[in-house]
Parts: C-alpha cells; structure tokens; sequence
C-alpha cells in the first residue's frame, strides 16, 4: 500500500465474495497461505486424488501448513508435476501497478497483492452502450497489438448479461451523479467494468485503465498482461484542464499536434488551445482570403532563408477529429486587434496605415494592428470567423485581446471619427467595441468569445470569457462581474520560460482560484499552462511542456486539497517516476522537473572564486569543468557536490546525469575570478526589484549573465543612470576593466548612450578615462538580442577604487513600438583585472584539496 493510498481511503472491505475471492483484510501470514492454497488449488484441478489429498492437508489444519513448508513444497512438485513445468521456461505476463496515477483519482482501494487480478492472453471481449464513441480507445488497443472482439447489443441496446461475463471491458452507463467527468473503475479477477454517466467520464475511466496496464503496452502486449485487483471512483475538481500550444512562432506538424493531445489525454487534461493566428505567421486557410497562408505562412530570416507554413483544411479536420476521439476540445485562437503583423503583411488595407510590410521574423508588440475605424476590417474578421467556426465545433472561439497599441488608432481619422461617433473618450473603448462586433457575430452562431484580460479595460465585452494571463487580478475582476475564468497567470503557468523560473514544483503548488474569485456570480472554470515557441521549435516543446503541464493537470483534476496537502509533491513525484517509464515507451523524452543543480559562487583568494555546483534535484550528479573563455589555463574539474577554482573569465559545464546515467545536458554558468570579485560595492541607484541580478553585490558576486537576461545574473535600471564603485582594498596595478551589456530593443533594453570608466586611489579624486560607445548611436534600430561586451585595457594604471557610469539614453524613439516609453539598461559582472596575482595553476592541488573538502562536506 503505497503512501496515497493510506492518505485517500480508509482500510475497508474492498470487494463482495465471489468463488471464494478474499472479502476482508486479513493478517499477512494467513492471507499468504490462503492465497497459495488458492494458486495450488487451480494448478492441480485435473489431478483427483491428488488434489484432495493436497486440500485435506492444508484444508484440515492451515497452523501445521505454516509450521511445515515441505507439505507446501511437496505440494508445489505435484503441480509441477501436472501443469508442465518442466517444458522449459515460463516468461511472466508484464504486471501493471496502481504507481502510476497521474493524476491521482479521488478514490483507490486495492485488492488482493498476492494473487493475480484480471488476466488477459492478448485477446479481450468489449462492451459499450450504443453510440459511445470509443474509436481513441480502439485505435489504442489495435497499437498495443490486442486483438478484441465486440459484444452484440439487442434492439440497439447492451445487454445487461454482458457485463457480468468472465474475460469482459465493459462500459455502462449509469444515472447517478459521479461529478465533473466521473467514473467507477472496478478491476476483479475475471472482468473490468467503467461506470460513468456518459462517453466522456468512460473515456476518463479507460485514461486511468491505460495506466494500470503495464508501460511495456504502449509499444505492444500481444501475449498479454495481468492487471492488479483495484476500485476507482473519481471525477475532475475543475472542468477547463489545457494547454496553449503556439503554432505561429514556430510551425508545428499536424503528427505533432497530434502527439501532444494524446499525451495531454493521458493525464486528463480535456483542452487544446491552438494559437492559429499571430505577427509572425498565419496558420489557417481562409478561402476567400488566399494571401493570409500565401504571404501570411512564411517569413524571411536574418540569414535570408524562408520559414513556415500553414494547416489545410484536412489537416485541421483530422486533427479535430483525432482530439474528439480523445475527449480534448480545440479551442483556436485567431488574433485581434492585434498580434496581426502577418495578415497585414498579406491585405495591408486591413491596417490604419495601409502601407506594405512583411511579416516580421523577431518577436515583441508591433504597434501596427487592425483599423477599428472602417467596417471593411470588421467585415474581414466576421469572414474568418465564419470560417473558423466551420472547422471548429467548440463553443468557444478565442479572439486574443492581449497587447494591442493604440497609437495608430490615436493617429488614424477613421478610428477618431468612430469614437467620436459612438462618445467614446479612450482608445480602449475602441477595443471593447471591435471585440464586441465579434462576440455578437460569433454568438448568432451559437458560439462564446473569450479573450486575454487586457480585454476588460475598455469594459468587459458582452458574454466574453476571460483568460486571465497577467497575474490573478483579471481572474479576481471578471468574477466579481460575473463571467467564467480560465487562469494561465506567468508566474506558474509559462512553460515557454526557463526552468530557474518555473519548475515543477512551482507548477504543482499553483492555486487556481483566488480567495477574493471565491464566492461571486462569476466562476474559475479551470486553467491553461501556456506553451509559446518564440524560442522553442517543435523539437523543444515536448522536453518544456513534460512534466511540467503534467504538474498543472494534477491541481486541477485533484484539487489543491490534494495537491497543496503536505507531503503531495513527494508522493507526487514517486508517481511521475512511474509515468515516466510509460512516457518512454511512447517515444516522449521529457525535460528536467527543475534546475539540475544549484551554484554559487564564493569568495577563494585574491583574484579567485570558489564555485560550488550541488544537486539540486534527486538522483542528480555529473561533472563539472571550469572552462577558460580564452583557452588560457587549466581547465579544473570536480564532480556535482563539490567545487572548482576560477580565475579570469569562462563558464562552468556541468555534464548532468540521473541515476548515474548521462542525460545530455550539460547545463552552463558564465563566471568570473578577478580583482574587485566579493569586494564592497558603492551604487548610486536601487535596482529594479524585478532585476536585482542578486542584491546590491550582484556585480561583483563572481556570476556573469547568459542571454537569457531573466537568469538572475543581470542587474537592470529603467529611465535613469547607472554608476557602481568598487574598492579592491588597497592599491593595485591594474590591467583591464569590463563588463557586459544587454541589447534587446523589443524589450525596450538598449545600449547606454555612453560607458565612463574612472578610477582613484583614494576615493575622493578619481580620474575620468576615455568614454566608450563602440556600439555607435544607442537609439538607431538594431533587431539583435545579444550580449555586447565591453572593456578597457588600463596597461598597469594603479587604483585602489574603480568607477563604471553608464549613461541611459532616454526614451524609446519614434520608430519603437512603445515610443516615448523609458528604455531600460542591463549590466553584469564589474570585472577588475590587477597584475601579479597568483595564478590558478600555481594553486592546482590546493584547488583540488579545495574540491574535496567541499565534495565530503566539511
């Protein structure tokens, strides 16, 4: 009985006696003798006098049976005997486990663990009631190389006799209530059956049925299996259980698609949340509007070479059909107002200006969207919309809302003279009105808008759901005005962002409703983990969304009153460990839970760090290799648990393994041992909170910023100056400073406009060097997300205390998307380099003793 077990149900008469099945819990020793005597029984029924002879002994006397293991053992030989056991070896039947589910059903009561539950030889009699779709089943079962009959209905109905056959899956529908997609599951020792109000809880039932069958039948169990004697009741917490997949960033093949919606059924996650439509690529065909996929469907890269793609319509159809199958609905997403760069590189008359474009190869907030101002725009999206709604039956239609400018529309005469028309005083009541053009159209057909939370600013749009996206407060507004919620706040369900930000764990304490959402005549219907690819082609997607939306379909099938409970994430991960090996059999490689290991960085000797590199999930370890960005120097090694020594600049490689087998990752930080490394730091300014890069000593803690600027390396400032001082504690001849900048211009993160170094023996008077702006005008556009280093040689100058000023370059410029708007400044490490420091391969076995102490610990 494993740990969730013992938490979710009491010890209980599990099962009703039936040809002598086990009816209570009984004592271990007793139970094993019975359960033998049961095994023997079966393997020696032909043998006649024999077998009462075997029965008279245990029958009589079940003490002296215990006391005497050579009657067992004699009895043992007699079945030998007359069962064959000598014709050479017998392969057991692959055995599944109640170890595996994800998510954890409300209900698990196990029966006997000493005998065999339900066995099959590969060949299965099926039972459902007429009507039931049960094709994502079937399609299964024919993959796992089961073979199977159908058992007949009468007069278009299941007979009831059916389910009560030996060697039976049935399927039955029931009246009674068993909640948000509820089922019995009962497995005994000669038939399963799944009891559910309707096809969608028995398709809930067969997800967690797949899962106690061995993982060996994702790849095929033709001989067979043996299942373990278990009840299941249980049903979803919340009814909205999904993932955005972005398919515009990155092209996405309809067989992938395809694969992740049946890894998302396997853990009862019910929603797929396409995102068709975006600046950087236009995925579904629109008949009457061609250029959307002609033009729409590709882009030129930096490197000149053209990406993209789109669905067909048979593509979409079949993939619909495919999820229907599995029970995930599809919701597509088509954007708007904005995040529409692709179709009006297509029909630039869609737009306020009307001037051509193409569709952009970077990523950010364009500030060229749809006009609002003339009805030919709106009735464009009331044509897309009739097609999305022919090859989409979901209900819901989703019309994005997020991010959209409106400094075209304050410039654009059709959109002023619009608002003047309607009263309206704000750009944003502009927005709630194109949207509520499309709510209305979209409900004549039946159907329900939802859209991003930036959709309630202007009011929110008639019958509109809302996706709250933006932290908790959207969810916690559009209850309180009454309209369902869908929660996929960034901090815990952005699966496109790195694991030091969000891991698993993080995503498993998630809390999908907010206190202040509790109550109102608004609900939170569920919640979404969201994949977008700016940075995660179709190869990377499935390592981000697995485990982590495993985590999410978790908390919102159990609830947090499971999964907030303590000790849930431990017992949690014991599971997963389980799915995993069915995972792998289904040919999904999933990524880490979490970092692999921690680093930190600590102060050694002068000019030296000491960087210690420790697990910082189970069954982590690997190397670890400080390598010299110049190739200068020794390049010293330890293991996970244990240190290495730097001098200078390089990066940390630590090649991870799990279990003491290589992974393939090897995970990368940038450091730096120099002078001014661990010493006081002066700064003129308070970091933003949102960038400390670690504290006001982040620029001289010996950790350098990768190009991931959210990896808590960098230290940011938004609108203002930037000037940091080091005091190296006494004079020293110095050799060179630098240090590293961020440019991401979409990011509104520029270059200084100017870097001035100085430096000063006392403190008092310092000595201003050459000021450095190598990268040219700071405010010209440049469309690279890079690290720009930056460094002066000092040739020996002395100086106890060195300055770095970085002067910001003020606003964004008119060309930027969010002009006026104050740019942000991003630096890292404040390298210091002094002559005639001991060099580190004058300290090797003291970088080794160094290693070892830290690897034992003391």
């Amino acid at each position: 009985m494993n740990d969730d077990m013992n938490r979710r149900t009491p010890m209980m008469n599990r099962f009703t006696t039936r040809s002598g099945l086990l009816v209570r819990s009984i004592g271990i020793g007793e139970f094993g003798i019975r359960a033998r005597v049961r095994a023997l029984a079966a393997a020696v029924h032909s043998t006649g006098a024999a077998m009462e002879s075997v029965v008279a002994s245990t029958g009589a006397a079940m003490e002296s049976v215990v006391a005497s293991a050579s009657v067992v053992a004699s009895a043992l030989l007699v079945a030998c005997a007359f069962s064959g056991c000598g014709h050479g070896p017998v392969h057991p039947l692959p055995r599944g486990s109640v170890e595996s589910l994800v998510p954890y059903p409300v209900r698990v009561d196990v029966g006997s663990t000493e005998v065999p539950g339900f066995r099959s030889n590969g060949k299965l009699r099926l039972s459902w009631p007429e009507g039931w779709p049960m094709d994502g089943v079937t399609q299964w079962l024919t993959s796992a190389g089961l073979t199977w009959e159908v058992l007949p209905t009468k007069d278009g109905r299941l007979e009831n006799s059916w389910h009560e056959q030996p060697g039976v899956w049935a399927w039955k529908a029931v009246e009674e209530d068993l909640g948000e997609e509820g089922y019995r599951l009962t497995v005994s020792k000669d038939r399963v059956l799944i009891e559910s109000r309707d096809a969608e809880g028995g398709f809930r039932g067969w997800t967690t049925l797949r899962q106690l069958l061995p993982p060996s039948c994702e790849t095929g169990c033709p001989v067979g299996f043996v299942l373990p004697e278990v009840f299941i009741e249980d049903h979803a917490a919340l009814e909205h259980r999904g993932l955005l997949l972005d398919c515009c960033r990155h092209m996405m093949e309809p067989s992938f698609v395809m694969q992740v919606i049946d890894a998302l059924s396997l853990q009862k996650m019910n929603v797929l949340h396409w995102h068709l439509t975006e600046d950087q690529g236009w995925r579904i065909p629109i008949p009457t509007y061609p250029k959307l996929t002609e033009i729409g469907g590709f882009r030129t890269e930096e490197d000149g070479s053209v990406t993209g793609g789109f669905y067909t319509k048979q593509d979409i159809q079949g993939i619909v059909r495919y999820a229907a199958d599995r029970h995930v609905e599809i919701i597509p997403e088509i954007e708007m107002p904005g995040h529409c760069r692709a179709a009006l590189a297509a029909y630039p008359w869609l737009g306020c200006t009307g001037e051509p474009m193409d569709v952009p190869n970077n990523w950010g907030v364009f500030k060229d969207v749809y006009c609002a101002g003339q009805d030919t725009t709106l009735a464009f999206m009331r044509a897309v919309l009739d097609e999305v709604c022919t090859l989409f039956p979901s209900e819901v239609i989703h019309i994005g809302g997020d991010e959209v400018p409106r400094v075209r529309w304050e410039d654009c005469e059709r959109c002023q003279f619009r608002m003047a028309s309607l009263g309206f005083t704000h750009e944003s009541q502009l927005q709630t009105f194109f949207i509520n053009q499309m709510g209305a159209h979209l409900a004549s057909k039946g159907r329900r808008i939802m859209g991003w939370d930036e959709i309630l600013e202007g009011g929110l749009p008639d019958g509109a759901m809302v996706q709250s996206w933006r932290g908790m407060q959207g969810a916690v507004e559009a209850t309180h005005l009454g309209t369902d919620v869908v929660v996929s706040p960034t901090s815990h369900c952005y699966l496109d962002y790195p694991l030091r930000s969000i891991d698993l764990e993080k995503v498993y304490g998630f809390d999908p409703i907010p206190e202040e959402a509790k109550g109102q005549l608004g609900r939170v219907l569920g919640g979404e983990c969201n994949m977008w690819t700016e940075r995660a082609p179709q190869d990377q997607v499935m390592g981000k969304v697995f485990p982590r939306s495993t985590g999410l379909a978790e908390v919102l099938w159990s609830g947090t009153e499971v999964t907030l409970e303590e000790g849930a994430y431990d017992r949690f991960l014991r599971r997963l460990d389980g799915l995993a090996q069915r995972w792998a059999h289904m040919g999904l490689d999933p990524g880490l839970e979490g970092v692999p290991v921690a680093v930190s960085v600590q102060p050694h000797m002068e000019g030296m760090v000491e960087v210690l590199v420790e697990p910082a999930l189970r069954h982590v370890g690997g190397d670890v290799t400080f390598v010299p960005d110049d190739g200068s120097g020794p390049n010293t090694k330890s293991k996970v648990g244990g240190s290495v020594l730097v001098q200078g600049l390089g990066e940390v490689w630590v090649d991870v393994s799990m279990r003491g087998r290589a992974t393939g990752v090897t995970e990368r930080f940038p450091v730096a041992g120099h002078a001014a490394a661990h010493q006081p730091l002066e700064l003129s300014y308070t970091p933003s909170p949102h960038y400390t890069g670690g504290g006001p000593q982040a620029l001289a803690d010996g950790r350098r910023g990768s190009l991931d600027f959210r990896d808590g390396a960098w230290q940011a400032l938004q609108g203002q100056d930037m000037t940091c001082t080091a005091d190296l504690g006494e004079v020293k001849s110095l050799s060179r400073v630098e240090t590293q900048l961020y440019l991401y211009q979409d990011a509104w993160i520029f270059m200084p406009a100017h870097l001035k170094w100085s430096v000063s023996t006392d403190g008092i008077r310092f000595v201003e060097l050459p000021i450095q702006a190598p990268w040219g005008e700071a405010l010209e556009r440049d469309g690279r997300q890079t690290v720009v280093p930056v460094g002066l040689d000092l040739d020996g100058l002395s100086a106890r205390y060195v300055r770095m000023h970085l002067v910001n370059p003020g606003p964004c410029p008119s060309w930027h998307d969010a002009a006026s708007e104050p740019t942000w400044l991003f630096v890292d490490e404040f390298v210091v380099k002094a002559s005639n420091l001991q060099r580190l391969d004058e300290v090797g076995e003291e970088s080794e003793d160094a290693s070892k102490r830290v690897h034992h610990g003391t």
